[in-house]
C-alpha cells in the first residue's frame, strides 16, 4: 500500500491538463482545506477532487468492485474512505466552497469530461 500515490496520479494529471487547456489556473492540494482537494480555484471559490473509483467507492461503477480476499480489512477501509469524502465535502460546502468530483472512469470519455469540468468552473 505504500506504493499507492496520493498526489500526481495519472487521472489527476489528465484532469489538470484539461483544466489548464481550458484556461483556468489553480492551486494544488491546499492543506488548509478539509480533505486537501486535488485542485483549488481560490478566485472561483471552487474545488475539484479526482477520485479513483476503487478507493472512493464510486457507486454503480465496475472499477469499484470489492477484492475477493481479506474482506474484513478492505470493507471498513474503503467504507471509511467514502464516509470521510462525504464529511470533507460537507465541511467545504458549509465554508462556502463549491465541490466537484471527477471519477477515474470518466477519464475514458475525454470530450464529456472536458464539458463537465468546463460547466462546473464556468457556472456562476
Amino acid at each position: 500500500m505504500s506504493l499507492v500515490r496520493g498526489a500526481d496520479t495519472k487521472p489527476e494529471m489528465k484532469v489538470r491538463s484539461i483544466v489548464h487547456r481550458l484556461g483556468f489556473r489553480y492551486r494544488l492540494h491546499v492543506s488548509k482545506l478539509p480533505g486537501k482537494p486535488d485542485l483549488v480555484f481560490p478566485k472561483l471559490h471552487k474545488v475539484l477532487f479526482v477520485h479513483g473509483c476503487f478507493w472512493h467507492r464510486h457507486s454503480g461503477c465496475l472499477l469499484a468492485r470489492l477484492p475477493k480476499s481479506r474482506l474484513d480489512f478492505w470493507k471498513p477501509k474503503l467504507e471509511g474512505n467514502r464516509k470521510r469524502d462525504l464529511l470533507n465535502a460537507a465541511q467545504l460546502r458549509k465554508a462556502g466552497w463549491k465541490v466537484g468530483i471527477v471519477w477515474e472512469c470518466e477519464l475514458v470519455k475525454s470530450d464529456r469530461l472536458t464539458t463537465k469540468i468546463e460547466r462546473f468552473l464556468d457556472a456562476a
